[in-house]
């Protein structure tokens, strides 16, 4: 993973020093709240519902066993002794006391960790796959490009107060899992017929209170030039972008309003002004920072090795854990371990303190070093030999975190909701729970088989409901809390938004109506047919008939009879 140089460090330390100083300023009353907003957000701490909310960068998800034993002291010492994963791949402290944050921001830099621009109208963490540069299907390692692009983006002059915040994401695998289409900016590393490195760029897209996917506005644009290509886009999205309403600020409305072609020309026009500019790029940058990498060098390893495969005949919990949470890697005998942070009982993408240092020793014993965290709450193992592949189960078995649901139902992508954000409408954590209660049964969870399902307490949609495959969406009606469904979302290669099945549900019913779904698709599906598969064959009409004639007998089935009063 990428190390630090001399001016990376500077950076970093230089902020904390400024942090510091604004925070002391507050606590002593010489800054109002208006005036200290700005400055906090852009250090990523937020006011939630109970406490400050400390968000921490993981610039495109990847950690060393040093940042993760901080993370668990930080955790232990200063929060309630557990932290959550976010869908941009961050961490998040939800109960840190506001003069305490400096504090931390300090010893997270002796381990080359930040808060800077995790929140606030700017260019916002970078995300990628969190497979790259060990998965078998990448045809160019995105992270170096993500690299250079949050050096660009960091405390850029012309892009820290945006008219809202902005998300770039980065794809160099042949399956997109950095979901690029649902991004402002979205970068797919590509070759043209000559073999040469550019990007595919698509902008526009997003989720929230209007989900779009994002189009297309140049097919290729060289490496050299996707900075300057960038800055035109963003130049643009300035100059345009609406500032007078924050629902109507992102740079999707934007290019919705002009249409993708005229948005494409004015960038166009502008990039003639950014060609060749500052931002162009070397060979002798790439290279710079590809050598700030000190990824471990792998040799090839036997195609099976003797002791795993005695355990994966023999071991039916081993085999299906093997099934679920490991992923090919692209170096023979090796593999990529993904732990579950979605134990039954727990809030997904939650992880306590002892587990975040029980992870650190398991990466440095068995993966060099290194852990990834992913899009979907989880945490990766990169690179793991196949002989050491049972241990490891074996140990993460005994940490909680090796529940074979990865993919599956239970896999679920949740947002704090309304237990902590003053934001959401309704809570998530609860709803998850009482999914992952319904569901509880591992064989049956494998005979469902591949499903995604997000949720989220807002319209912001933190949770990503409307690309799952089901999504639920906390909504108040009339003070009470009531949950949307939707179901027909996907990410990837064929991101698409689900549909809305019709009016929302009380909290107490969701369980149900995921199960109503789960039974139609079952009794629809043809041989070896996911679940977003045969919704896009039969379409949501018989999903909808089905949940609603069940949910109509439930309630029939609950009200008590008349009662004569003869």
């Amino acid at each position: 993973m990428y190390q630090y140089d001399e001016y990376d460090q500077r950076t970093v330390d230089e902020r904390v020093t400024q942090f510091t100083d604004q925070t002391a300023r507050y606590l002593a009353g010489e800054l109002n709240e208006d005036e200290y907003r700005p400055l906090r957000l852009q250090n990523g701490l937020y006011i939630q519902r109970h406490a400050p909310m400390l968000r921490i960068a993981v610039p495109y998800g990847n950690l060393r066993s040093a940042q993760l034993r901080m993370l668990g002291h930080i955790a232990r010492t200063y929060d309630h002794g557990y932290a959550h994963f976010s869908t941009r791949q961050n961490v998040q402290f939800n109960w840190p006391n506001l003069e305490d944050v400096p504090e931390i921001l300090g010893l997270l830099s002796t381990v080359q960790m930040h808060a800077i621009q995790t929140s606030g109208n700017c260019i916002r963490n970078v995300t990628t796959d969190p497979f790259a540069g060990v998965t078998a299907d990448e045809h160019i390692d995105p992270r170096p490009w993500c690299e250079i692009v949050r050096q660009w983006s960091t405390s850029h002059p012309e892009f820290t107060f945006l008219p809202r915040k902005f998300k770039f994401a980065i794809n160099g695998a042949a399956e997109d899992r950095a979901i690029i289409r649902a991004h402002d900016i979205g970068l797919d590393l590509t070759c043209d017929a000559d073999g040469n490195i550019g990007f595919r760029v698509l902008v526009g897209g997003g989720l929230g209170r209007t989900p779009i996917i994002g189009e297309e506005v140049s097919a290729f644009v060289p490496w050299q030039q996707i900075l300057n290509y960038c800055e035109a886009i963003l130049r643009i999205y300035n100059l345009h972008g609406r500032r007078d309403n924050a629902y109507k600020a992102r740079i999707k409305i934007l290019v919705k309003s002009l249409g993708v072609a005229e948005f494409a020309r004015q960038v166009e026009a502008e990039f003639e002004h950014t060609r060749d500019g500052i931002a162009t790029l070397t060979q002798a940058e790439i290279d710079r920072v590809t050598g700030r990498f000190n990824d471990p060098v792998l040799h090839e390893l036997p195609a099976e090795d003797a002791g795993y495969a005695a355990q994966l005949a023999g071991n039916k919990a081993f085999a299906n854990w093997v099934r679920h949470n490991i992923r090919a890697h692209k170096v023979q005998g090796y593999a990529s371990v993904v732990l579950s942070l979605k134990k039954t009982g727990i809030a997904p993408g939650d992880i306590t303190a002892n587990q975040f240092e029980a992870v650190a020793d398991l990466a440095d014993q068995y993966a060099f070093g290194e852990i990834r965290s992913t899009h979907e709450q989880n945490l990766m193992l990169p690179s793991v030999s196949q002989a050491d592949l049972f241990t490891v189960w074996q140990k993460a078995r005994n940490l909680g975190l090796a529940t074979p649901n990865i993919g599956l139902l239970t896999d679920m992508i949740v947002c704090p909701g309304a237990d902590f954000c003053v934001l959401a409408n309704a809570k998530s954590i609860p709803i998850a729970s009482a999914i992952q209660n319904r569901f509880d049964n591992l064989d049956y969870l494998h005979d469902i088989g591949e499903l995604e399902l997000n949720i989220s307490g807002c319209m912001n949609a933190c949770g990503h409901h409307h690309i799952g495959h089901i999504g639920v969406l906390g909504v108040d009606k009339n003070g009470e809390e009531w949950y949307q469904v939707t179901i027909g979302g996907d990410q990837g290669n064929k991101a698409g938004l689900g549909k809305v099945i019709g009016p929302s549900f009380a909290a107490t019913e969701v369980p149900e109506v995921i199960s109503s779904l789960i039974n139609n698709y079952i009794d629809c599906r043809h041989e070896d047919e996911r679940f977003i598969d045969t919704v896009r064959r039969v379409g949501i009409e018989s999903f909808k008939t089905r949940v609603y004639v069940e949910r109509g007998t439930r309630l029939a089935e609950r009200k008590p009879p008349n009662v004569s009063n003869h």
